[in-house]
């Protein structure tokens, strides 16, 4: 936490925090952050995009009268620090003429702390050089294959550092770092057609560690001969086929599918502009058959390496673990200390997050993850159990509706199963259904080898938007008679 310690930050914090409370507010906090993020691209040899940019201030939330007040500013002086502080009062002054509830929090204890995510190796400490080097590399290697006509890598990189101090004690400090690296080839066939293909590479709340861990090499040279095979594979026939899912397709499923439809916010309506509301309000709570016997899915803001990942949420909650569907059946939502008072509900589960220093928290996703099978049923298990069906790896196009009930999801890489053996790759394949029915028909999940924690960089949410990053882990699974489209075909 150097980079902010240079500053007088506690003192600054009690700047905000006795203006406010001296201007009538019954909570505030002072929430003072640096943002640093680079962004290297690569095309075949050239550099594409080569972004570095940071950016540092802070805001001042209160509650006056039943009503928030809210501003931000880089002007970190302590005379900025009040100034901030009276237009947060001046702010909520103005919405006590609009009707609406009075807002309130759910009650928190106190906290103070530090703490800074899992790192080895910094990422901002390595030469762009290096990376650009790597990236060309990875390039060359996938272009040597004699297959690919283009080929793209990509490396992302951020750092987010936090402090927070509240009028009701609060003050904790935190540093996160990601990353995600990945790449892309195009090839044609004699038809014309394109085929593209990306790794499997995943994003990390780690260092520059996760990047050398990965065999982006291998990766690239085995990818020749992947991009061949999906050029020369039949189309699939439309139908109900019997899907075991990957863990590097299936998290995208998961985000859509659950991880949204949890969030409090939507389920009760007051996020619904911004990819809409959910179908899994609150009547279903403890009644619900979400899925299957086999699916129990956790939210975590704890898990090792998750994008998610923190110690305390921007509400100074701390970070917890908790059951969203156990054994199939909807038991728990993602809410934060406002939306938790407003329902009656004792705590906060720690779902407050702002992506920059200039927007107010709001209700963001933990990492939301489908729990694998204590034993060791592998993916070759999985397979065996299905006559007539398609393996599927990798994350492509998606589209949910906006109650997050029916959708159409599709893969990088698909494989025909036939009497309990892969039989060969498949191509222009999509999956689609309903949310209830499809998690429903989840016969079995791999164990704990089949594991894999995807997720994103980008997931959006709110009004001015926001950008949050969110992991979400799984095994392959079974899925039975799903209905399945070819993509190629109109109509």
């Amino acid at each position: 936490m150097s980079e902010l310690a240079e500053i007088q930050r506690r003192d600054l914090a009690d700047v905000a925090l006795n203006t406010a409370v001296g201007g009538g507010a019954a909570y505030a906090d002072f929430r003072l952050e640096k943002h640093r993020r680079q962004g290297i691209e690569v095309k075949e040899r050239d550099v594409e995009r080569l972004q570095d940019s940071s950016s540092k201030g802070y805001a001042v939330r209160l509650v006056r009268n039943g009503r928030w007040g809210f501003a931000a500013s880089d002007d970190i002086t302590p005379d900025g620090v009040a100034r901030t502080a009276t237009r947060a009062l001046a702010m909520a002054s103005a919405l006590e003429e609009l009707k609406g509830y009075d807002v309130a929090l759910a009650d928190e204890p106190p906290v103070t702390g530090r703490w800074s995510s899992p790192l080895q190796i910094d990422p901002f400490e390595i030469d762009v050089d290096e990376k650009i080097a790597h990236l060309i590399e990875v390039n060359r290697a996938v272009l040597a294959g004699k297959v690919a006509k283009y080929c793209n890598s990509w490396l992302d990189q951020a750092k987010e550092l936090k402090y927070l101090v509240t009028s009701e004690g609060t003050e904790v400090a935190q540093e996160r770092t990601r990353l995600q690296s990945n790449f892309e080839a195009v090839a044609t066939g004699s038809d014309g057609r394109l085929v593209e293909l990306r790794s499997d590479s995943v994003p990390a709340g780690r260092g520059y560690e996760h990047i050398r861990d990965f065999d982006f090499l291998a990766a690239a040279e085995r990818h020749s001969e992947l991009l061949a095979e999906k050029l020369a594979a039949p189309s699939v026939t439309a139908g109900k086929y019997d899907l075991v899912v990957g863990a590097t397709n299936l998290w995208l499923t998961i985000h859509e599918s659950i991880g949204h439809a949890t969030e409090l916010d939507r389920v009760l309506g007051y996020e619904a502009n911004y990819a809409g509301t959910s179908f899994a309000t609150l009547e279903n709570l403890d009644q619900l058959k979400y899925g299957s016997d086999a699916v129990t899915v956790l939210a975590d803001r704890t898990q090792e390496g998750g994008l998610s990942t923190v110690a305390w949420d921007d509400d100074g909650v701390a970070a917890q673990e908790w059951p969203l569907i156990s054994e199939g059946i909807l038991v728990g939502y993602q809410y934060n200390r406002e939306i938790a008072a407003a329902e009656g509900l004792p705590r906060s589960v720690g779902c407050a997050y702002a992506d920059s220093w200039q927007h107010m928290p709001i209700q963001r996703m933990p990492n939301v993850s489908l729990q694998p099978s204590a034993d060791d049923t592998s993916i070759e298990d999985l397979v065996s159990g299905v006559e007539d069906g398609i393996y599927i790896t990798g994350d492509n196009s998606w589209s949910i509706d906006m109650r997050r009930l029916n959708f159409q999801f599709t893969g990088q890489l698909y494989y025909q199963i036939k009497n309990g053996k892969i039989a060969g790759m498949l191509r222009d394949v999509a999956y689609q259904g309903n949310t209830i029915d499809f998690w429903n028909s989840c016969e079995a999940v791999g164990g704990p080898d089949t594991y894999v924690l995807g997720g994103a960089f980008n997931c959006g949410k709110g009004q001015p938007g926001q950008v949050a990053a969110v992991s979400h882990g799984a095994p392959a699974a079974l899925f039975r008679q799903v209905n399945v489209l070819n993509t190629s075909e109109k109509g």
